[in-house]
């Protein structure tokens, strides 16, 4: 990501105090007291920080995108999505990618290509999720899935996956953002 590409006008905010609300196993919620002195204004801030994620659209050799279907908790609805997931610990965007889409899917691939970064939620969430692209896939394994998922496969054509997001069938944003970033670059599909 280069944010230096724009030359922002906003005033930076400077953190005066922080402290951790609430901790959980996946984030901490952080209450950031902070100053805008040029304003000589100042708030408390709610942040959700996290750990950064990856998503990834897996299309394999056949040119079949794979998708997962599953339950998700916060809005309660079966939602279909592209795998991904946190990144763990020190572990890398790319490993971590490679690592979610062989634990959710079987899948592995030695073809992959950074989509790019996007903000999760530049409003509340602290984390990036980083996009990839891995193609022509293989199945290698069964599904290895944590205690809590129950993930349910399907693969579909590049353009019934496209039609799918453009439908709203597939809603979940940063999906959706991964998509613009393969649509914005077209000579990843040849």
């Amino acid at each position: 990501m280069n944010k230096n590409n724009f030359n922002y006008t906003s005033q930076y905010w400077s953190v005066v105090q922080q402290d951790t609300e609430y901790q959980t196993p996946i984030f901490r919620l952080l209450k950031r007291k902070s100053r805008l002195p040029e304003e000589n204004l100042e708030g408390d801030f709610y942040i959700i920080d996290a750990p950064d994620w990856i998503n990834i659209i897996a299309i394999t050799e056949d040119q079949q995108v794979i998708l997962v279907e599953q339950f998700r908790h916060g809005i309660q609805e079966v939602t279909l999505e592209i795998p991904g997931g946190a990144i763990d610990g020190d572990e890398g965007p790319l490993i971590a990618a490679k690592r979610e889409l062989l634990e959710e899917t079987g899948y592995a691939s030695e073809d992959w290509i950074k989509l790019g970064e996007v903000s999760s939620n530049a409003a509340i969430l602290s984390n990036y999720t980083h996009l990839y692209l891995a193609r022509n896939c293989r199945l290698q394994q069964e599904q290895n899935l944590d205690e809590h998922e129950l993930i349910e496969l399907h693969s579909y054509p590049v353009d019934k996956f496209l039609t799918l997001v453009r439908e709203g069938v597939i809603h979940h944003s940063i999906v959706v953002a991964a998509v613009a970033h393969l649509l914005l670059n077209p000579e990843l599909m040849e």
